[in-house]
Order: C-alpha cells, then structure tokens, then sequence
C-alpha cells in the first residue's frame, strides 16, 4: 500500500488534473466543440484513473487493518456515498498501462514547463533588448532635441545675417540709383553736346554757303558793271529762282532716276532676302508678302512723317537766318539734300516695327520679331525719304485688297488667276509720280476675292497679337545718327 500510495504521489496525477483543467479553461471559447468534448472525456479518464487508484489503496489499507478495522469510517462516509448511484467503472487497462499513461502525461507536463521557461527566458531577452532600444532612443531623442537647438541658433542667425544682407541690398540699391541718375546726367550732357557739335556743323554749312551766295553775287555784280546788256535783258526777263540754281534743283532729274532704280532694287534684292528670312519662320507664303508689303507701306508712311518733321526744323533753323536769291522753301530742301545723314532712320524704323506689332491683317510667331526685316525696312525708309526731296516727290499709290486690278498700276503675280478681275492681296506696292505711274506693283488675282477678304476681316478682327516695343529702341546711343536740328 505504502508503494501504490508513493506512486500516486510520485506522479502528481492531482497536479496535472488542474493544469489541465485549467488550460482547458482558457482555450474553452477558441477551439471548437469537438476538441472542447475530447480534452473534457481525456479529464473524465484521468479522474478515473485516479479514483481506481485511490479504491486500490483504499481495499489494501483496509486488509491490512484487520477484519473489523474501518468498518465505522466504510458505513458512514463510503456506503452513503456510493448510494448517491454512483457506481465506479473498473478501469479498462490495468495499473501499469494507467501508470505509464499518467507518467506521459507527466512527461507532457515537463516538456510544457521547460518551455514556458525558455518562453520565458525569450521573454527576458526581449525585454533587456527593448530596454536597451529604449535607452538608445532617449539618446537619439537627446541628440535631436540637441540638432533642434542647433538649428534655433543658425536660423537666429541667419535671420541676424538677412536683415544685414537686406540693408546692404536696399544700399546697394540705392547706389544703382544714383548711378543711373548720373549716367542720365551725362547722356544728357553729351546729346547736348552732339547738339552743339551738330549746331557747329550746321554754322559751318550756313558759313560755306554764304560765301558760295557772297561769290555768286559778287560775280553778278561784276557782270552787272560791265557794259554789256545783256545781264540786264535777262535779270528783267527770267525769274530770280533760275539766277542762282541750288544743288536740289541741278540735281533733281539724276536723282529721280536713282531713286527708281533702287526702288526696283529693294523689289529685286532686299525683297527676296526679306521672304527667304522669313519663311524659316512662317510656312504660308501669302503672309509672308503682306507682311513685306505692309512693311514697305508702313516705311514710306514713317518717312514721310520723318520728313516733314525735319523740314519743320530745318526751316525754323533758317528762317531767323536767310537770305538769298531762292525761297526758304529752296534752301531748306538744299540744306537737307546737302545733309541727308542728319536722318534718324532707326528711329523711323522702330516706329514701322511698333506699327507692324499692332497691325490686325498680319500675324507672326511670338518667338521672333520683325527686328528679321529691320534691313528692307531701313533701306526702304531712306529711299522714301528721299523721294520727298524731290519735285514733284514719289509716293506709294493707294491700295487695298479687293480693289478692281489695274494694269497699268500693277503686274499679276505667277499663281494668279489672270481671268479674275479683283486683287486678292499686294506683293509689291506702285510707285507714282502724281497721277503717273513710274514702277509697277505686283498683286495677286483671284476670283471671290470680296468674299475672302471678308471672312479674313471676320477672323482676325483683333490683333493678332500684342507684342512689346522692338528691342531696336535698346541700341547703345553712341551708335546713334546724330539728331541734326536743335528741336
């Protein structure tokens, strides 16, 4: 008995009951009901296992006390018991089969402790390794908190360093300035200057033409002492002008040939160079005739304006002054043939260049400028501007798109249709004399041309685009052609 009852003890079969029943008690609600019934019938056999045992030391302790020996405690606590109908089942193995099931069982047990402990003992590690992850986290946080001051103190200072670098700016600025004011001080001082020089060359032309005027009079005087009559007869019978021809008069006729010769050349020469330019950028060959030909207009316009202007102040300049035997209408046409340089003509090309900027019949890329074209502009505004020195002067006949074709004012083009009777746009402007026609124009001819012209006004009845001043008017004033006249 006292072996069967060291066994029992040496197993721990009450140990691992409550074990069982208390893990069992915790997976209850997650594993399913099949493995909820097999864990509670596997503690039903164990708790019979037990119980057999138990009956068996109970029958070996009393045998041992003898017949009579615990017949008391077996009425009074066992027989009461087992008439609650309870009836012990024999187990279906014997002893040792039981006893070799409870020692896996224990063995079970053991290999579930050594692993918690060494779930355990992970554990431990995984806390020393968390607590020294926190460590190094506060360190880091340290260094944070440290670069963060860092950076407090290089924004104060750069904060400190910007407000030194905006003074010195706005001083900087300051002094650009008073630079600029300056630098207009002294081109103001210097056109002043190009006006006294120009004044100076102007006193020395008036100085040479007056001792021309002096030289020619005193020759008339000469002429006039002398006995014959003849300078009588024809001082009384021609008019004063024709005495003493200036350099415009003898110079009219081969300076009209020269100037139809090189309006025939700007059409031969610069006109070409002007479409090839600007074809690189535009594709559409009719855009590019309108925009040659109103770049020809817009210059004879612009020349003509130059032109008047500078006779205005050439007259007022000599008005105070003159004398002689021509008018001052004469003189001035002289002084200005004489002096044809004193032209701004770039002046007059920016002004064609703004003009053709705002123009709503033509169009051009954004990219470039009509600065491209500025040579046939320039050159056209100084033949222009000679032509009003003559007498009587040329000018550009008057066109517009859908006028009746006349052909005696111009010539079709090649890809004109030569049945049609209106012109549908200009490549070439006429140059007239008057009512006479001295160089042909070129336009093309199409039938329909009314209702072409219509729909384009339709389309483009707003500029094309707006573009700023040419980048001419930037050119250094030192390249400049002097102004000529004091205004």
């Amino acid at each position: 008995m006292a072996d069967t009852l060291r066994r029992l003890t040496n197993t721990s079969s009450f140990s691992v009951l409550q074990a069982k029943l208390e893990s069992w008690q915790k997976e209850y609600h997650v594993i399913s009901c099949d493995q909820n019934l097999n864990k509670c019938c596997e503690l039903i056999e164990l708790t019979a296992k037990i119980q057999g045992q138990l009956f068996a030391i109970l029958n070996l302790t009393a045998a041992e006390g003898g017949q009579y020996a615990g017949v008391d405690t077996l009425k009074t606590r066992l027989l009461p018991w087992l008439g609650t109908c309870f009836s012990m089942a024999r187990p279906s193995v014997t002893n040792d089969t039981s006893l070799q099931l409870i020692q896996d069982s224990v063995e079970k047990d053991r290999m579930i402790r050594e692993l918690s402990v060494s779930h355990e003992n992970d554990m431990q590690k995984m806390e020393t390794q968390l607590c020294s992850t926190r460590i190094q986290l506060d360190s880091i946080r340290a260094e944070l908190v440290d670069a963060q001051r860092e950076l407090d103190e290089t924004k104060n200072k750069s904060a400190t360093t910007l407000l030194a670098t905006e003074d010195e700016i706005l001083q900087l600025r300051a002094d650009l300035q008073s630079a600029r004011e300056q630098e207009d001080t002294y081109k103001r001082k210097m056109e002043s200057l190009e006006e006294y020089e120009c004044q100076i060359r102007m006193l020395r032309d008036e100085v040479s033409y007056l001792s021309t005027e002096k030289a020619m009079l005193q020759q008339r005087l000469v002429r006039s002492r002398s006995p014959s009559p003849l300078p009588r007869l024809s001082h009384s019978s021609s008019p004063r002008r024709s005495e003493s021809p200036t350099r415009a008069q003898l110079t009219n006729s081969s300076r009209h040939a020269r100037l139809l010769s090189r309006f025939s050349d700007l059409y031969a020469v610069e006109r070409l160079e002007a479409q090839t330019i600007l074809r690189r950028y535009i594709d559409d060959l009719e855009m590019v005739q309108k925009i040659i030909f109103i770049a020809v207009v817009e210059s004879f316009k612009t020349a003509k304006l130059a032109y008047r202007q500078f006779k205005l102040r050439v007259r007022k300049t000599l008005s105070a002054s003159h004398y002689g035997p021509e008018s001052l209408e004469d003189a001035a046409v002289d002084y200005i043939v004489r002096n044809l340089d004193l032209y701004d003509v770039q002046a007059s090309v920016n002004d064609v260049i703004n003009a053709m900027n705002v123009n709503p019949r033509i169009s051009f890329p954004p990219e470039v400028d009509f600065v491209l074209i500025s040579t046939l502009i320039r050159e056209t505004c100084r033949v222009a501007f000679l032509m009003q020195t003559l007498d009587p002067p040329l000018d550009l006949a008057f066109a517009s798109d859908g006028e009746l074709y006349n052909d005696s004012k111009y010539r079709r083009s090649y890809d004109s249709e030569f049945t049609a009777p209106l012109v549908f746009y200009h490549v070439w402007p006429a140059l007239v004399e008057g009512n006479a026609v001295m160089v042909k124009g070129e336009a093309v001819t199409r039938r329909g041309a009314l209702w072409s012209r219509s729909r384009s006004r339709s389309r483009s009845s707003s500029p094309v685009r707006a573009r700023s001043l040419s980048p001419t008017r930037n050119l250094s004033w030192d390249n400049r052609p002097v102004q000529g006249i004091i205004q």
